[in-house]
């Protein structure tokens, strides 16, 4: 499958190698065609992978991976393009964590409204779906490493169809299916993006970011 990944940080990066691991061709896609994070990640996956302006890249791909800054991906899918990213599937795991008053940062948007619902009213021809964002990016693409790999992580969004293919995907990256929880429509976003202050404390607690929750009951 041709993929976009949108964004060069550590997040960016872990996603689009686990893809490039599974078999799927990758383009990284930044604000410049130059961006040396986006030529870095090319070099590294010997040929496997291309990049790109946020447009190249959504043009590209079948499914865009948002791995942007949250307080810039609205910013970042506009450049991407209304038509590239039409009938896309948009998985979303951007946080919109505004660090403009310090640490630790604030949520630009909660309660009742989030980035993933901005995302679908701005692009209402794509399909949004959260995922992901609970957690550090080394164990979004490796599960196993903690608990063997029993924890929790959360799908939202308003197509079925489209959450029913992020599933897939995340089976591929080690998630087992009775792990993966569907939240509902995209308004259940609020509440995964509103868990990052909880799991910064823990994270500044603890110093550790391989750490995840479990629904039990």
């Amino acid at each position: 499958m041709k993929i976009a990944v949108l964004g060069t940080g550590m997040v960016g990066d872990t996603i689009g190698s686990k893809l490039i691991e599974l078999g799927h061709t990758v383009m990284m896609g930044s604000r410049t065609r130059g961006s040396e994070k986006a030529k870095t990640f090319v070099e590294k996956h010997n040929g496997k992978a291309t990049s790109g302006t946020f447009a190249d890249a959504a043009a590209f791909g079948d499914i865009i991976f948002n791995c942007t800054a949250g307080v810039a991906s609205l910013e970042a899918l506009k450049m991407a393009g209304e038509n590239n990213l039409r009938e896309k599937i948009i998985v979303d795991i951007a946080n919109p964590l505004d660090f403009s008053k310090g640490i630790p940062p604030s949520l630009a948007m909660c309660n009742t409204n989030s980035l993933s619902e901005e995302i679908q009213k701005a692009f209402p021809h794509s399909k949004v779906v959260k995922a992901l964002n609970t957690m550090w990016c080394g164990l979004m693409v490796n599960p196993g490493m903690i608990n063997g790999g029993d924890h929790s992580t959360f799908v939202s969004g308003n197509d079925p169809g489209a959450k029913d293919e992020v599933k897939q995907i995340l089976k591929s990256f080690g998630w087992a299916e009775d792990n993966i929880l569907d939240l509902g429509d995209i308004t259940t976003a609020r509440g995964t993006e509103m868990y990052l202050p909880i799991w910064l404390s823990i994270y500044g607690a603890t110093n550790n970011g391989a750490f995840n929750i479990k629904i039990v009951s």
